[in-house]
């Protein structure tokens, strides 16, 4: 008997061991997982905070660079304006020069013209009061001509010298005419070539001269972009923690009881008084054996065993997980 009792303390120590490693391993699964959950929850918090704080520094960024562009933009619209207007006032300035060159160009053209003009006049005239001149030689020495003819023979002699010396006279009157006519002609093909020229000096000056610069049309004012749109980054989740499979503690309990039990009933004999109580009924007493199951209590197992008091008796009690 004391064998047999032995041995199913035994085995029911087993289960409650058994029962106390699963509650273990469980509480250490336990807390793996809610390492695992905490874990996942930092790096979905320190994540968010990554991309709340890179969100924040792109929006800062494309606002000063916004700001930038557009200052840079207007200072380069003011410069362009100011470029724009130097060099029309430029442009003027040439023109304005360039008149005063063709200006003075036409006013050399007409001055040299008028020179020529009047050079020529002037050897005309002269060439007039030459033949003036020629002329009244001419008729003077016809006269002197004809008073010596006078004074000479009478008769067909003087008269012929006289018809000679006329004749000589219209000669050269005539050849005279043609003369200045031919010269008068001259000088008026030379005066129409100077007034050609002239013509043509007027016409290169002022086809040299600067086309009147016009101002440009004002230059078009930088204007602002449409405004980005940004998007807020999506919330980071947790991952997902699988949660621990948990063991049962009780069966260990059971398993060890219910062979603990086997072991008892196959080594008591048959005189005892009272049968094994059935499992959730008060107990029973069989040969100085209490052998209980107390339903108020869950699963209360207490054995006192014949030749052992109180104090040195064997009692086991076990609590686990709301089994006592």
């Amino acid at each position: 008997m004391i064998s047999t009792i032995i041995g199913a303390g035994e085995v029911l120590a087993k289960g409650i061991m058994g029962a106390s490693q699963a509650a273990a391993r469980n509480q250490a699964a336990e807390t793996a997982y809610k390492t695992q959950q905490y874990q996942a929850q930092l790096a979905a918090r320190q994540a968010n905070n990554y991309q709340i704080e890179a969100y924040n520094a792109d929006r800062e960024n494309y606002r000063n660079n916004r700001a930038y562009q557009w200052e840079t933009a207007v200072k380069e619209w003011k410069y362009n304006r100011d470029v724009q207007d130097y060099q029309y006032l430029q442009a003027v300035k040439q023109y304005g020069k360039s008149v005063e060159n063709t200006n003075d160009k036409l006013t050399y053209n007409s001055i040299a013209g008028m020179q020529a003009y009047e050079a020529e006049q002037s050897a005309l005239n002269d060439l007039r009061t030459e033949d003036a001149f020629s002329r009244q030689g001419m008729l003077v020495d016809q006269l002197q001509a004809q008073g010596k003819a006078a004074l000479g023979q009478a008769g067909n002699s003087r008269t012929k010298s006289l018809q000679s010396s006329i004749a000589a006279l219209g000669r050269n009157a005539a050849i005279m005419d043609a003369s200045l006519s031919s010269s008068v002609e001259q000088s008026q093909r030379n005066l129409q070539q100077i007034g050609l020229q002239r013509y043509a000096a007027d016409i290169n000056a002022k086809a040299q001269m600067m086309i009147e610069p016009e101002r440009l049309p004002e230059l078009v004012q930088p204007t602002m972009g449409p405004e980005r749109i940004f998007v807020a980054p999506m919330k980071v989740q947790p991952g997902a923690v699988q949660a621990p499979t948990r063991e049962s503690t009780f069966a260990p309990i059971f398993d060890g009881f219910t062979s603990a039990a086997t072991s008892i009933a196959k080594g008591i004999k048959p005189s005892y008084n009272s049968p094994l109580p059935k499992p959730g009924s008060t107990g029973g007493s069989f040969g100085g054996t209490n052998l209980g199951i107390g339903s108020s209590s869950g699963f209360n197992l207490n054995a006192n065993y014949g030749g052992f008091n109180s104090s040195s008796g064997f009692n086991l009690n076990a609590n686990y997980g709301g089994f006592k």
